[in-house]
């Protein structure tokens, strides 16, 4: 058996990708509850005080007690969205005889330590990278034991702010995380790291690519807009972009920009190459269905084809209200909705930086400014705290990685994120391995006959994986 499974993993990338379009392999996960410590680093502050922490488990595929432990470190939502859309772990647990287990993140989706009240202050401070952390340690420590898997080596895999947490935990806890697959992590950018114009400049380069004039539309398409708002012709805006009320001030205005801007960056970022119902429903390769139709219009009318896609896929909203459908937070390519995007803000205030800001020149977008002045006045406001700049730098040592290992920086050359993670191998053991046709962490969704090659290619993580598996057993053993 150990002989079957090791020649798969050793198979071509096309050859491993055509055995799971056979398979069609459809986890069997449970969801579950952990008993988990409310504050990890204060004694007195809550005492013994515990909450439950949500997770999701499959043994379907495990090989017990000698098979690995697969780890989603979960992000900023319902777990379920991300298990459902992180296929590539389950395909590859079933080639490695992996215990497979996806952790939300405390503070979102049924993880609410303190229930409808955890967004009061002060008790929304217990919402940190640090807390998370230290939340993923204990239940895999204590799970390992429960199913006597002490002898299991752990892999944790993640993407976008969970690729992020999977760096952390092999940084963090390498006594407890053998390796990590971090896929489209920008662990650079969002430490305070680089240009803050990089990422609207590379949303903008994604349109671009597909045709060069749609960069020079969509800038001219919000120039007109801000022509017709400097000339308060409201009235006209709001027919033009099918409002539910008519704008009537200088914010009404930034608040549209804005929820024009977050459209554009939703299909760049989700630009799969087939339709897709994560973080919202977007048809095969949305870039290209917007592109068709900006060739056929030159006026500001062409920014309302992107709101259509992303915010009204049902095509059930007659009108768009701004302030329900968008909301402006400290995040300035958007929170979400709901309490989810309460907990994100917050943390876009703490230890998340992401001061990015457009400006119609390096990019097609409205001049809109995010600097660390307006971050600390809106954090102050918001939720009674000031940002700490370089925290997370320190804490998780930015762009000196040098002395750590087992990690896979995986990113997607469509992905207007990649630029603020690493695209460069470091060491043997911290490997980049960069997507030419891959969007938002395209590599860890299912296998899909629509896969470019880029992305199958890409799999051979799965070669890497294996090997740390081998090593972590052979040195238990």
């Amino acid at each position: 058996i150990f002989l079957f499974v090791f020649q798969i993993v050793l198979l071509s990338s096309l050859g491993w990708f055509l055995f799971f379009r056979k398979k069609n392999l459809a986890p069997d996960f449970k969801e579950k509850y952990f008993k988990q410590i409310l504050d990890h680093f204060n004694y007195n502050s809550l005492g013994n005080g515990t909450y439950d922490q949500r997770y999701l488990i499959t043994d379907q595929y495990w090989k017990k007690g000698n098979g690995p432990i697969f780890f989603y470190t979960g992000n900023e939502g319902d777990i379920w969205e991300f298990a459902q859309n992180s296929g590539f772990i389950t395909e590859l647990a079933a080639v490695q005889g992996a215990l497979v287990i996806f952790a939300e993140h405390r503070y979102y989706g049924k993880s609410l330590p303190f229930g409808k009240d955890s967004f009061n202050i002060p008790k929304v401070g217990l919402l940190t990278v640090e807390q998370a952390l230290a939340d993923y340690a204990v239940m895999i420590t204590e799970l390992k034991k429960e199913l006597e898997a002490q002898k299991c080596p752990v892999i944790v895999f993640g993407g976008s702010y969970g690729g992020m947490l999977s760096v952390y935990m092999r940084i963090r806890y390498p006594n407890i995380v053998t390796g990590a697959l971090a896929a489209s992590a920008p662990i650079l950018s969002t430490a305070g790291l680089g240009d803050s114009r990089q990422f609207f400049q590379d949303v903008t380069a994604d349109f671009e690519k597909f045709k060069p004039a749609c960069r020079d539309a969509v800038q001219g398409a919000f120039q007109k807009l801000n022509t017709l708002a400097q000339q308060k012709d409201y009235r006209r805006i709001q027919s033009a972009f099918f409002l539910c009320k008519t704008p009537s001030t200088p914010k009404d205005i930034h608040q549209l920009n804005g929820f024009l801007r977050n459209a554009f960056t939703m299909m760049a970022m989700l630009d799969y190459p087939y339709s897709t119902h994560f973080m919202g429903s977007m048809p095969a390769f949305p870039v290209k269905v917007l592109d068709l139709s900006l060739a056929q219009k030159a006026s500001a009318l062409i920014l309302c084809r992107p709101t259509g896609i992303v915010y009204n896929s049902t095509g059930q909203l007659t009108c768009y209200d701004l302030y329900s459908l968008y909301v402006e937070c400290a995040d300035p390519t958007g929170c979400g909705l709901g309490f989810d995007s309460y907990a994100w803000d917050y943390q876009a205030c703490t230890e998340i930086e992401m001061c990015f800001e457009s400006n119609n020149v390096t990019d097609m977008f409205p001049p809109m400014t995010f600097t660390e002045q307006q971050r600390e006045q809106y954090c102050s406001k918001r939720w009674g705290v000031v940002p700490r700049p370089g925290w997370l730098k320190t804490q998780f040592w930015g762009d000196d990685l040098s002395t750590a290992s087992n990690i896979i920086f995986s990113n997607g050359d469509l992905d207007p994120w990649a630029n603020g993670g690493i695209r460069k191998t470091l060491s043997p053991s911290l490997i980049a391995i960069n997507i030419p046709e891959g969007a938002h962490h395209l590599d860890l969704r299912e296998s899909n006959p629509n896969d470019p090659e880029s992305v199958i290619v890409a799999r051979k993580e799965s070669e890497i994986i294996a090997q740390w598996v081998q090593a972590a057993m052979k040195e238990s053993s």
